[in-house]
């Protein structure tokens, strides 16, 4: 929208006469209407999975509204300046129109507008002047992802008081948890069987039940592991497999040395989510992709890795100023490949050809990592699916395990409640700081060098069931699973995946039925690792060696997988290497 109302809005844009017309909704969006129409209440909130189409429920209700004389004006506060213009844009089209560039300081806005957008820090920087802006007319207030309204004390004071004179507050979420116990304002709470306080939802639409409508994509989480080496503060190296049981600090470092750009894992697991790029744009021509990363180096590093790989040089969104919400327009409406950004675009965005993702963050919780897959769900046609490729990182995929489950906001949350247990795991508590500042890895774990790092794919996560076993990067296996068609309805997804499963279990030997029986090749295989990693620990003693840098030289010296995967004859060699290292013959 123009900087100018009057050269903006004109005849040919009657508002009042446009109320209402917003078109067909959704079987969950007419049900949430006409729930909210006959609940008359003050105080609505709508919960409904990201890309599920908060918004045109929302403009639908201020349209009825409006219509019916009950309120006469609007404000929408968003998370971002980028959402505001998103709002304003999306709201014209249902013939409302907002004033997303209205200021604090000069505090008015054209007769042409029937309402405002603003964000939450706006309001919260000068509560008064919105607070006028309510009283002076009857004003139904929508509230984007509500739970940010209690990111701080300050914020959820001012929301308080510059909207608690509104006539109608609708409030919207797709993460309506938050890792806190801050209260978030105009949200009801209630106690539980369990004696919990939590917040309450008056309409409920899950991913769930948008999946099953075909309102969503199904979402294919592809994990990777890998060899992990770094230096600590203390000038130790350690060395240790992402993906395997480790301590949380472990779990911390060898996931910041994945991260790391000049390492191998991020090269190679872009390379990998390149090739899915490509295979879903068979089906989807104009399918795009999206890094998210932790910091702007980061990003504009992975950028770099990215044009050397596809020679296409992707879009970085690092900030959220005008110029980054300009580039995001420009990249939902372009055909480009990849889009690389920090935060802003976890979030409310909505640039639908986005199908394929790779969560190269450390950032945590479940709420931000929530809204990131949000970006890849939105359904533009039936059987469109979303690829999402991870860290192997406990937390990170007990969220994806968990993602069609409704969680609620608990404010006065046990210690250790267990059915909380995936929203409040050990990691995340460790790596919390890490949500809060760019930098916030480098406060946790002080002085810190990547010395090297590998990828290894370790399996497909899709409707809490996982596909596929251990595979190196680039092999057939793995491939198979990039290779997944980008047009398949849910039941076709679980299908195929089950399909590529037996074949990798035939190609390997392995079933789930063989894994549990007793059959000798398993048992002479056991026996030899066993009698390798006594070795290494002996050798481990020896020298002073961490085992893992052990059986990371070893596998230099004799090639060959991580020791789960190694053969009886790779096993062997790295026996007889070892021994040979004891008498001081490398």
């Amino acid at each position: 929208m123009s900087q100018s109302a009057a050269s903006h809005l004109s005849p040919a844009f009657p508002r009042r006469a446009a109320w209402g017309t917003a078109g067909a909704l959704r079987a969950w969006q007419a049900e949430a209407l006409k729930l909210y129409l006959q609940s008359g209440r003050t105080d609505f909130l709508a919960v409904a999975t990201p890309g599920a189409g908060k918004t045109t429920f929302a403009l639908r209700v201020a349209a009825e509204l409006l219509s019916a004389g009950e309120v006469t004006g609007v404000t929408v506060v968003a998370p971002t300046e980028h959402l505001k213009t998103q709002w304003a844009d999306a709201a014209a089209r249902v013939g409302i129109h907002l004033d997303p560039k209205f200021s604090n300081t000069t505090a008015v806005t054209s007769s042409d507008y029937d309402g405002v957008a603003v964000t939450y820090a706006q309001v919260a920087s000068r509560p008064s002047v919105h607070e006028s802006r309510t009283r002076a007319e009857r004003t139904l207030v929508i509230l984007d992802e509500i739970h940010h309204g209690g990111d701080n004390k300050s914020w959820g004071d001012g929301i308080r008081q510059a909207f608690e004179p509104a006539v109608r507050r609708l409030s919207l979420t797709g993460t309506p948890f938050r890792s806190d116990t801050n209260p978030i304002p105009f949200v009801g709470y209630e106690y539980g069987d369990d004696g919990i306080l939590r917040s309450s939802s008056d309409y409920t639409y899950g991913y769930s039940e948008a999946l099953r409508d075909g309102v969503v994509r199904p979402v294919l989480f592809m994990a990777y592991g890998g060899a992990m080496r770094w230096r600590t503060r203390a000038g130790d190296e350690v060395a240790a497999r992402l993906g395997e049981p480790m301590t949380k600090d472990l779990v911390a470092q060898a996931w910041r040395t994945a991260l790391d750009p000049k390492g191998e894992w991020i090269p190679s697991v872009l390379a990998a989510a390149d090739k899915r790029l490509t295979e879903v744009r068979r089906g989807v021509p104009d399918a795009g992709a999206m890094v998210i990363a932790t910091n702007q180096t980061q990003a504009r590093a992975y950028a770099r890795i990215l044009t050397e790989l596809t020679g296409e040089k992707p879009t970085v969104v690092l900030s959220d100023d005008n110029g980054a919400s300009q580039k995001i327009e420009d990249y939902s409406a372009s055909t480009s490949r990849w889009l690389v950004a920090v935060r802003m675009v976890s979030e409310g965005v909505d640039v639908p050809r986005l199908c394929v993702g790779v969560y190269a963050t450390s950032t945590s919780t479940p709420l931000f990592f929530a809204q990131a897959v949000g970006r890849f769900v939105r359904a533009r046609g039936r059987g469109e699916t979303a690829s999402v490729f991870l860290p192997s990182v406990p937390v990170i995929l007990a969220h994806a395990g968990t993602l069609e489950e409704q969680r609620d906001h608990a404010l006065d949350r046990p210690e250790a409640a267990e059915d909380e247990a995936p929203l409040w795991s050990e990691e995340e508590g460790m790596l919390a700081a890490a949500n809060r500042a760019d930098s916030a890895s480098d406060d946790l774990l002080g002085s810190f060098e990547a010395l090297e790092s590998d990828a290894h794919f370790d399996h497909v996560l899709y409707d809490k069931q996982q596909f596929g076993l251990h595979a190196e990067v680039g092999s057939e296996d793995e491939q198979d699973y990039l290779g997944l068609p980008g047009l398949l309805e849910p039941d076709q997804v679980h299908a195929l995946l089950s399909e590529r499963q037996t074949k990798q279990s035939k190609k390997t030997g392995r079933t789930r039925k063989d894994d549990d029986a007793p059959i000798a090749a398993h048992r002479a295989l056991a026996s030899q690792r066993k009698e390798l990693n006594k070795l290494v620990a002996a050798y481990a003693t020896k020298t002073g060696a961490p085992h893992a840098n052990i059986h990371m030289d070893l596998r230099r010296a004799c090639g060959g997988p991580e020791l789960a995967q190694a053969t009886s004859e790779q096993v062997t060699e790295r026996i007889e290497r070892i021994r040979r290292w004891f008498v001081g013959r490398r």
